[in-house]
This record gives C-alpha cells, sequence and structure tokens, in this order.
C-alpha cells in the first residue's frame, strides 16, 4: 500500500490471513495433521511495524514496511543532535527510517489516543514475527527473538535487552515491547491450525538464510537476491562495529550462545526488473530479463542506479533517487536491461568490499539464494564483478530452511548443528570470467554514476 509518495504500508490482518492459509493449504498438500508436526519454525521481514490492541487482536493502523521513509527527516534531526555514535555503540545499527524504532514512534505521535493508550498497556507492538506469533498462538504469547530484536533500534546488542536510554529517546514506553527471547526454543504452541504445534524457531529473514546457507563459522558469507538484497558475514561471538556503515547485527542465539553478524542491505534489488515490466513496460515478466540483457555484450556504457528510495549501505543515502546515464542513440532497451541487471551485482560488489575492509577477512566465495540467484546471467555478473566464485545452494529458499533448522534443534529433529551442515547443498559455482582491466572499469564507473544520484531529494 503506498499512501503517499516514500510511505510504505502492509495490511497486517491481511498477512496473518494469507499465512494461515498456506500453512493450511501445505498441510492438506502433504496429507498431514497438525498433530504430526514436530514444531513450526518463523522468519520474516524484519523492522515492519505493527502495533494492535492486545483485547481484540486487532492492529490499530497499517503496519510501516521496512522500506518506508516518513520518518527520515526525523532520523536527520537525531543525528544532528549527536546521537549517531551512542546508537551504534549499543544497537550496532546506523540512524535510519528503515529500522522500527522511529515508525513505532511515528504510530504512537500520529494515531489518535495511541500514546495514552500504549503507556496503559493496552496496546502491543511487533515485527511481523511477533504478530504471527501472537495469532498462532491465539494471543498467548507476545515475543520475539533477538535476530529480530536486534534490528529495532531498541535493543542494546550486548545485553540482549530493550535500552531505557533508547527508549526515552524514541518515547517508547516499555509495556508495548515483546519479550526477547533466543532464536531456537519452544515460543508457545500454535493453536490456529487445528492441534498443538510448538512455535519453536524464529528469526529474521536475513539471519535466517544465513543460517540456512550453514555460514556457521566467522569469516562466512551469503546473500540474498529478493525485492532488496542483503549480505551477512557471520562474525563469530564477539560484534564488529562497522567503520564504513554497514550494520552489526545479532545473527542468532542458541542456548545461551550469541553469535553477530556483519551485515549490508540494498534497497532495490530483484525490485529493479519488476520496475522494468510495470514501470517501463520493456519486459513482459521478470524472467525475459535474462535473455534480453544477454542480446548485447557490454551496457554500451548505459548504467542504471536503482536508488527508488534511497541507497543503502556503504552510502545510506535516504535522498538519493534513481537514474539511468551514459545513454546515447545507439542505446537500447538491451542496454538499459544489462545496465539494470549489473546495478544488482555493481551494488553487491559494495558492501563486500566494504565487509572485507571492516572485518579484516578477504571473501573466498559467496553463497547465494533468493528469487533473483536463478538468473544465471546476473550471478556470472556478480562471479565476474566480484573476482571470486558465486555459489548457488540447492535450496534457494534458505529463510525458510534456516527457520526450519532453528525449530528442529529445539525440539530435536537435528541433535546439533553439524546436521544442518549436511542438509546444505551446492547446485552451481560460477567462477569470475572478465579481465581486471574491464572489471576496473566497470567500478570507476559506476561510482561515477551513484555519485550523480546522491541527495537528489533534499
Amino acid at each position: 500500500i503506498f499512501p503517499r509518495p516514500g510511505w510504505v504500508e502492509h495490511d497486517a490482518t491481511e498477512i496473518w490471513n494469507t499465512q494461515l492459509a498456506t500453512a493450511r493449504q501445505a498441510l492438506k498438500k502433504a496429507g498431514l495433521k497438525a498433530s504430526e508436526i514436530a514444531a513450526i519454525g518463523i522468519t520474516n521481514q524484519r523492522e515492519t511495524t505493527v502495533v494492535w490492541d492486545r483485547r481484540t487482536g486487532k492492529p490499530i493502523s497499517n503496519a510501516i514496511v521496512w522500506q518506508d521513509r516518513r520518518t527520515a527527516a526525523f532520523c536527520d534531526s537525531l543525528k544532528k543532535h549527536g546521537h549517531a555514535g551512542k546508537l551504534q555503540k549499543t544497537t550496532g545499527l546506523v540512524i535510519d527510517a528503515y529500522f522500527s524504532a522511529s515508525k513505532l514512534r511515528w504510530i504512537l505521535d500520529n494515531v489518535p489516543g495511541a500514546r495514552k493508550r500504549a503507556a496503559a498497556g493496552e496496546l502491543a507492538f511487533g515485527t511481523i514475527d511477533t504478530w504471527l506469533l501472537w495469532n498462532l498462538t491465539g494471543g498467548a504469547v507476545h515475543a520475539t527473538d533477538v535476530s529480530n530484536a536486534s534490528r529495532t533500534q531498541l535493543l542494546n546488542i550486548h545485553t540482549g535487552d530493550w535500552d531505557d536510554d533508547l527508549l526515552k529517546l524514541f518515547r517508547i514506553p516499555r509495556a508495548l515491547l515483546p519479550e526477547v527471547r533466543a532464536s531456537s526454543g519452544i515460543f508457545g504452541d500454535a493453536v490456529a491450525l487445528g492441534g498443538r504445534i510448538p512455535v519453536a524457531g524464529i528469526a529474521g529473514d536475513q539471519q535466517a538464510a544465513l543460517f540456512g546457507q550453514a555460514c556457521l563459522k566467522p569469516g562466512m558469507v551469503k546473500n540474498t537476491y529478493g525485492t532488496g538484497c542483503f549480505m551477512l558475514m557471520n562474525t563469530g561471538t564477539k560484534p564488529v562495529l562497522s567503520g564504513h556503515q554497514l550494520l552489526t547485527t545479532i545473527a542468532w542465539k542458541i542456548g545461551n550462545h550469541t553469535e553477530y553478524a556483519l551485515e549490508g542491505s540494498v534497497f532495490i534489488g530483484g525490485a529493479v526488473v519488476q520496475w522494468l515490466r510495470d514501470g517501463l513496460g520493456i519486459i513482459r515478466n521478470a524472467a525475459e530479463v535474462e535473455k534480453l540483457a544477454a542480446q548485447v555484450p557490454d551496457n554500451g556504457g548505459v548504467y542504471l542506479v536503482p536508488a527508488f528510495s534511497g541507497l543503502g549501505a556503504p552510502h545510506w543515502d535516504p535522498y538519493a533517487r534513481g537514474l539511468i546515464i551514459g545513454l546515447t542513440r545507439g542505446s537500447s532497451r538491451a542496454h538499459i536491461a544489462r545496465a539494470a541487471l549489473e546495478s544488482v551485482a555493481l551494488q553487491v560488489a559494495d558492501l563486500i568490499a566494504a565487509m572485507q575492509s571492516d572485518s579484516g577477512i578477504k571473501i573466498k566465495e559467496l553463497r547465494v539464494d533468493g528469487g533473483a540467484s536463478r538468473n544465471d546471467l546476473l550471478m556470472q555478473m556478480q562471479a565476474d564483478i566480484l573476482g571470486c566464485a558465486v555459489v548457488r545452494s540447492g535450496v534457494t529458499e534458505t529463510t525458510a530452511l534456516g527457520a526450519a533448522g532453528l525449530a528442529g534443534l529445539a525440539v530435536g529433529v537435528w541433535e546439533d548443528q553439524r546436521g544442518l551442515q549436511e542438509q546444505w547443498s551446492e547446485e552451481r559455482r560460477f567462477t569470475p570470467q572478465m579481465k581486471p582491466a574491464a572489471r576496473k572499469k566497470l567500478r570507476i564507473e559506476w561510482d561515477a554514476a551513484t555519485a550523480r544520484a546522491a541527495g537528489w531529494a533534499k
């Protein structure tokens, strides 16, 4: 739902209804009863913010989605007042409208009566995992896991608890917030599927994908190509604070063992292909883009910067806007399609460069998943631009695999993480074919194009 430019919302009730219907359909298709399911794992859009009435279970407004930019000016004011350093040290995050805290504050300030009701304990806040858990358990459990909580900008990632100073800064009553738990463990019983199934694993989508990709050792990296792109590097038991505006996030907590990750986000990844289809109309479906882009040997000097909702890491520029540059009379639909795919690979390369610098680890391979990872041309471009192997896993829906793994560990489907490593398989490996000089030229021209997109909306 797009009420205004830069605003992005969801109907949270619709999300619950579709998930419930899908779960029922899956049981029916598999010919199984609820009693035959060992556990449920939840993985979700992080940051997306829902507030609901504890008594009725109904949301008090539409959910504000992670892509929403309405609180950018408020976030700018926090930076101007010198809060950036403290926030990064406490939460591992940069100040940005991307995270839940400013969205939650906006709801409390703009929905009539919300702030008063929140202080009285009548309302509940959650990211999508918490909203689904509440509904699955019939309102019995209001909880989240550490990976999702670490994306709200309200959690102290060193203590694993909500931070009182940040609650005061954002004017968030503690009574609104869910209990923070480990990512693997029994949260409660789902009663909405015709039986009692333990909900035993929760992780935000990107942390779940890191787990599903079996990136269980420090230095291992995965990138998920979805609407956006999300790259995570396992950094082990110590949080690494970034000097390149990457995010330090909790990867997961199993038992008393917390692991951390560095993360970089590309706001517009696969969504650029949707825009070619729906916005420009130069392809009829997403699958056509690979064939169209392959009609030309290179981009012909054309670069597309898909900053439709700003630029993510390492730029963090909410005012950047999209551009196509380098057009000549010889430019064609195919050049634009190729530039669109290259824009995804080039944004990912920006993240890798920042991650290697922060961690001091040279990345040997990138494990990839998500819908757009099925595009062979894009994956070859990625290997060429990075100069390292790109490995596509046998199961590309690794967010689901990770959530299932966390749930299965909690109820004994797997004894330990070694069993999960055996679940992972390599489907295809892409190795670099591009000459270093061509790679360098692409990166230099891309940097020049992104500089021209910067700050446009301001």
